[in-house]
């Protein structure tokens, strides 16, 4: 019995009309990120698990694809080692690579190794799929493409100004209404610090950043199973709920945090994050967001998300400075920042907002109909000369009736047919069809170029 084809969950195939928005969404990200002088790098599907594990914390660790040694996978293995039930322990022993997790890890990678060939700051945006063992759901995939920017060897917070700028840049572009959210790790240790859990920053910011979805309810419950108390949680509450402008939110935590020098410092670069932004002219608000936490572990300065006002979707831009992920690789010092666009849960908004421009629905501009071995000789000359003037044109390969000829037209959305028929072919000229208007017209090639090219 022949198996019904399938493809594993969290995974999509995409038909030639999907791949022209996706690639409508791609090259805008591309040009604005050319527009503030990033330029582009790839690296491989796979890394070495050394390379991978434990930069994600100990969640990101389990959801990781790992990849089977091939050959023979099982050499070296004991049967005491299988039958410790040890998943960790087995799973290091039978697999030496895997499938990279986000682009930012194999980035401070690819500096450290490449570090002789590079000019410091360098900026690099890649474009590539990543995977995640996560459980697919509605905008979660487990394998998505990630869009990324970022800066090293600077610690200006001018790149965060810009970074901030591009992710404004771009969604003006797409028509999308967001909210930028930024807050600062600085600030949420200086919050741990002062409920008497400094030791506990990692617990407190994974909790803090589950507000959204789960409520204050929820994240005090968290916090209390990690042993915090009540009293903690409750002088916790009022910082994260700050309401106000940005200007009146920084007074209050000012105030909250005088004690904390790093508190300070993380609310200096927030206030000048934001004032610079201010000057430059924003298309979309700016919030300072002091539930904002971000789960990965490597950030330690200016952190960002981005969420759409218009579709009820997760996080769709994120990212932030990181001061130490080149340390893990043996190069301490150098300092990072950077934003990651999700392309997937940006194709969805465009979908339910019915965003994309027209012309990202049709390949083909220009189709000639087929009528037989002389018409056709004739067309494929004039195809090639339309290529020449570029415009994207088909002939119809087969001589077949006219209506399925126009039918695959309309089915394509293309915006015009051309015909050579007997009398076009003997007075040289092309009947022109405007698919939208069903007008048409007899013209001469150079004449049905420029039609097509600049419609009415």
């Amino acid at each position: 019995m022949t198996t019904k084809p399938s493809i594993p969950k969290g995974t999509r195939d995409f038909s030639p009309e999907e791949m022209a928005k996706r690639n409508y969404i791609f090259n805008t990200i591309r040009e604005v990120y050319e527009l503030y002088g990033f330029r582009q790098i790839e690296t491989p599907a796979m890394e070495n698990l050394s390379t991978l594990m434990g930069k994600y914390g100990e969640e990101g660790d389990k959801l990781l694809f790992k990849i089977l040694n091939s050959g023979d996978f099982m050499r070296g293995v004991q049967r005491e080692d299988i039958d410790a039930g040890n998943p960790g322990h087995l799973a290091a022993l039978l697999c030496e690579k895997g499938l990279r997790y986000d682009l930012t890890v194999p980035f401070a990678r690819f500096v450290v190794q490449h570090r002789d060939e590079l000019q410091l700051p360098f900026k690099r945006y890649q474009i590539q799929p990543v995977w995640r063992a996560d459980r697919p759901q509605k905008g979660r995939y487990r394998e998505f493409y990630q869009c990324d920017a970022d800066v090293v060897g600077s610690d200006s917070l001018i790149n965060e100004v810009e970074l901030v700028q591009i992710v404004d840049t771009v969604f003006a572009r797409f028509g999308v209404r967001v909210e930028i959210k930024v807050n600062n790790r600085k600030i949420l240790a200086a919050i741990a610090e002062k409920i008497g859990a400094a030791d506990k920053i990692t617990a407190v910011t994974v909790a803090i950043d589950k507000l959204d979805k789960i409520g204050i309810d929820g994240v005090r419950k968290e916090l209390a199973a990690e042993g915090i108390s009540d009293e903690a949680v409750k002088s916790l509450e009022p910082i994260i709920s700050l309401s106000g402008t940005n200007a009146e939110k920084i007074a209050v935590m000012r105030r909250e945090l005088a004690a904390c020098e790093t508190g300070i410092k993380g609310l200096d670069e927030v206030e000048f994050v934001l004032a610079s932004l201010e000057k430059s002219g924003m298309a979309n608000k700016v919030n300072l967001d002091l539930s904002l936490a971000r789960g990965l572990n490597y950030y330690t300065g200016c952190i960002f998300e981005v969420k759409a006002l218009d579709v009820e979707i997760g996080s769709i831009t994120g990212g932030g400075r990181y001061d130490n992920l080149t340390g893990i690789f043996g190069m301490p010092g150098l300092s990072g920042v950077g934003i990651s666009f999700g392309a997937d849960r940006i194709y969805d908004v465009l979908n339910a907002l019915d965003l994309y421009p027209k012309e990202t629905r049709t390949a083909t501009q220009l189709l000639f109909v087929n009528f037989g071995e002389a018409e056709a000789a004739r067309c494929m000359e004039l195809a090639a000369m339309a290529r020449r003037a570029g415009i994207r044109t088909e002939v119809y390969p087969d001589a077949v009736k006219m209506k399925k000829q126009m039918s695959y037209a309309s089915s394509r959305n293309i915006p015009f047919v051309a015909l050579i028929g007997d009398e076009e072919l003997a007075g040289g000229t092309v009947t022109l069809k405007n698919m939208e208007t069903r007008e048409q017209a007899t013209l001469s090639p150079d004449d049905m170029i420029k039609a097509v090219n600049s419609p009415a």
